[in-house]
């Protein structure tokens, strides 16, 4: 239990200031981070948007409070940049799900089949890849690419799912597999609450196991088209700022996005549909280990160059396509 005092918080926030000023670094927090975490940092977003920021960013160093794929994203944009993570061990449920050696006998199945590859993704799965994604940008993505054209889409089945239901892309082979956190926002957990609640006004991320059920009801005219909204994090803000006053909102997603949407418009109300959605990788990011970061540069992120060399191919045909949320200053 945290039992830290509130005047103990922003002693550690003041500190984490300090260090980062004096090291010339730039401190990054995805969506999903804590509230704590989050306030402390100096831009806020999704991994890519972060990741370009850092590349233009003047500092030296970059700090990325979220998982291991994320900061390895920044240093294959930021290769000359020392990139470090509180905790290296912050892994990735969805990025675990496909390897650089599953990923090459996959394509050795489908001859020149295009590979999009979501970035939530490991640096060498990136290099492996034709195309990366973004929840934001997938639709575009696929949509870029010949309709003739077969495309094996990893790792996120449920992500993957949303963008053939929007493109129609029947030749859009799909990998098995799901974030923990999302796939257990299941089709029976999240319509009994949307039903149950139908003045409230509902954003879904296209990663949730329950986002195809979300659109059956709509088609079947059980919920309102206009009130369902299935949204990258990204996203999910630009709606928030759009919400008049008093406007009630239940959100799929990881509950660290709350914060984000409460600060983007505080006249609004937002509840998780899974108030239990947390994921245990994002919450290693602490002040504490911040601090010793800050203080002791660990753990910094390597990748290798030939590594680098290839996946920023990947990832800079994805930025070429767009799409990609604006990272929040504080």
């Amino acid at each position: 239990m945290n039992t830290r005092t509130d005047e103990k918080t922003k002693a550690l926030q003041e500190k984490i200031r300090e260090l980062a000023a004096r090291k010339d670094a730039v401190i990054l927090a995805h969506n999903y981070q804590s509230p704590e975490v989050q306030d402390v940092a100096d831009f806020t977003g999704d991994s890519l948007a972060l990741s370009r920021l850092a590349a233009d960013s003047s500092a030296g160093t970059i700090i990325f409070a979220g998982v291991h794929f994320m900061a390895e994203t920044a240093k294959i944009l930021s290769p000359q940049k020392r990139v470090l993570i509180p905790d290296a061990t912050a892994g990735c449920s969805l990025a675990d799900c496909i390897n650089a050696d599953q990923l090459r006998a996959w394509k050795a199945e489908h001859p020149g089949a295009v590979v999009v590859s979501y970035a939530n993704t490991t640096a060498e799965v990136k290099a492996e890849t034709d195309i990366c994604c973004t929840s934001a940008n997938a639709v575009d993505v696929v949509n870029s690419i010949p309709a003739d054209q077969e495309v094996l889409f990893c790792p996120d089945r449920n992500l993957a799912a949303h963008v053939k239901r929007v493109t129609g892309r029947e030749n859009l082979v799909i990998w098995d597999g799901a974030c923990h956190v999302h796939a257990e926002m299941t089709p029976e957990i999240l319509m009994d609450r949307i039903l149950a609640e139908p003045e409230a006004e509902v954003y879904i991320h296209p990663e949730c196991g329950g986002t195809q059920a979300a659109v059956d009801l709509i088609e079947e005219g059980k919920l309102d088209k206009d009130k369902v909204k299935i949204l990258s994090t990204g996203g999910m803000i630009v709606e928030a700022r759009k919400a008049p006053a008093g406007t009630r909102v239940l959100m799929a997603t990881e509950v660290g996005m709350l914060h984000a949407l409460r600060k983007a418009n505080p006249d609004a109300t937002f509840e998780p549909l899974k108030a239990d959605a947390k994921c245990p990788f994002m919450n290693q990011t602490t002040l504490d280990n911040l601090v010793t970061c800050l203080e002791t540069g660990k753990d910094e992120v390597f990748v290798d160059p030939e590594i680098i060399e290839k996946a920023r191919a990947s990832v800079e045909r994805m930025i070429s396509i767009g799409k990609t949320a604006q990272p929040l200053k504080h």
